[in-house]
This record gives structure tokens, sequence and C-alpha cells, in this order.
């Protein structure tokens, strides 16, 4: 198969990997992460997430631009029931898919990985299955979030802070990808990229508390054609959401949630030790 060919093809692997991701996340955060349904829907969303950095590293050797824009989710939304045997039907779908991107590929890693994806694709319409299977009438006919208790404008600030930390999680890791080549510098990104994620889990989680589905939109990536840019572009990036934190910090209604004014603690010294990095990175010849 043709690079460019090859590239394509895993760039749509990867919208549609990105696509699971979300669902199960903003899944699990409806449900909660501390249920039985929310644990599994979130371990089946890190598995996704390794898929999709198996696909992303693929391509960015290859010297691809990642796709990170998600391929839309098709499912019922109607129920539990409806949900779950949509992903089943998704994952399903998968198996025979990636058999046969396989079958096409010469590169034995590169066919190694569509052939894992492929038989770990149908692990997850099992542990799907066996979720669908053991829901009671209720929790089956049933739909997961509850009553919101927080004001039109306090949600809108905390929904800010989810789509700028999807976005954030988003562009460090297509920047990893895209510039593993650099080594160590580059793999910061990726470090600062997993750090993005809890953060995000924290803002994702107060507002699928309350009912609501988390902003996880991808926004505007930015292709930085140098590591040096991606690190200013990060540094810049940090700071916005510096004073999204900050001002969130500071919301009279935010104060009289212990949870978020803990979970902001963190992450505010979380992106202040990060913008020191990066500026001592850029300070540094050859970043």
């Amino acid at each position: 198969m043709e690079k460019e060919k090859l590239i394509q093809m895993l760039n749509r692997d990867l919208a549609d990997e990105h696509a699971a991701i979300i669902r199960y996340m903003t899944h699990s955060y409806l449900e909660g992460e501390d249920t039985s349904i929310g644990a599994s829907l979130l371990s089946r969303a890190r598995e996704e997430m390794w898929h999709m950095h198996w696909l992303g590293m693929i391509i960015g050797k290859l010297g691809g631009e990642p796709n990170m824009t998600p391929a839309p989710y098709p499912h019922d939304p109607t129920n539990r029931a409806t949900i779950f045997q949509s992903y089943i039907d998704y994952e399903k779908k998968l198996v025979p898919h990636y058999e046969e991107e396989a079958d096409m590929v010469d590169d034995p890693h590169i066919r190694r990985v569509l052939f894992r994806e492929s038989w770990e694709s149908d692990y997850h319409a099992l542990k799907f299955k066996k979720i669908l299977d053991k829901l009671s009438s209720d929790e089956a006919s049933g739909l997961p979030g509850e009553e919101n208790e927080l004001s039109e404008a306090l949600v809108e600030r905390i929904q800010q802070s989810v789509t700028a930390k999807y976005r954030q999680m988003l562009q460090s890791i297509r920047d990893a990808w895209v510039f593993q080549s650099k080594g160590e510098p580059a793999w910061q990104r990726m470090d600062f990229s997993m750090t993005k994620m809890k953060q995000l889990a924290h803002s994702a989680e107060e507002i699928a508390e309350n009912g609501m589905t988390p902003r996880l939109t991808t926004g505007r990536i930015i292709l930085a054609g140098s590591l040096s840019e991606a690190i200013s572009n990060g540094l810049e990036d940090v700071r916005k959401t510096i004073e999204i934190h900050e001002g969130l910090a500071a919301d009279s209604e935010a104060k009289e949630h212990g949870g978020l004014m803990t979970n902001l603690d963190l992450t505010l010294r979380q992106e202040k030790y990060e913008s020191d990095e990066l500026r001592d990175r850029l300070s540094k010849s050859g970043a």
C-alpha cells in the first residue's frame, strides 16, 4: 500500500478510536467513576486511548499529520439498554474492519497493531455485553445523570475549562506524535497531556455529576511546523487556562463547593509547574 493511502486509512481509524474515547468517557462521567458501570466505561476509554496512541505514533513516524477530529459515534440514547447495545454493535463492526486492513498492509508492526485493535475491539464488545446483561430493569430503562445544583453561569465557566483542557490534551498528544524523533523534549508534551487528562476529569466530573454532558469538543489544533513552535504555543495555551482557573477559583459560588476548589488548587499548581518547564525548555538551544 502506498504511504499516503496508508496514512489516510490510519487517520480514519484514528478518528473512529477518538469517537469511542469521547463516548465512553462522557458516559463514565455521567454514571460516576466510583460506580461499577462508570469504572468499567473509564477502563474501556483508557484502552481506546492506547488504540488511538498506537495509530497516532505510526502516522507521525510515517511523516503524516494525525487527524485530531473525532468521527461520529452512532448510538441510540433512549436508555442504558439501547446505549450499551450501540456500543456492542460499534465494537463488533471494528473486528472484521481491522482484520481486513491488516491483510492489506506489508509492515509487520502495523499489521500486528491492526490485528491487536481487532481482537481488543471484540473484547470490548464482550465487556459491554456483560454490563448490559447485568442491568436491572430500572437501570436498563433509565439514563445516567443527576439533577443540576449549579447556576447556569458557574456551569458555563466549568464547561470552558472542560473545552480548553480537552483541546490542550489533544494538542499535546499531536505534538508528541509529530515530533517523536526529537526525543525527550517531544515526550514531555505527552507527559503533560496525561496531566491535562486528569485536570479535564476534575472539571468534567463536576459537570456530569450535575446531570449535564461535558463539552468535549476538539477546537482548533495548531499544526506547528517545529517542536520549538509547538512548545511556544503550549506555553501561551497554558497561560490562558491559568487565567480561566484563577477566575473560577475566585467565583463566590464555586467557593461553596469544596471538592471543586481542591481540584482547582491542584490544577493551578500543575499548570504553573508546566508553564515554568516550558519556559525553561524554550530557553535551551535545540528545543
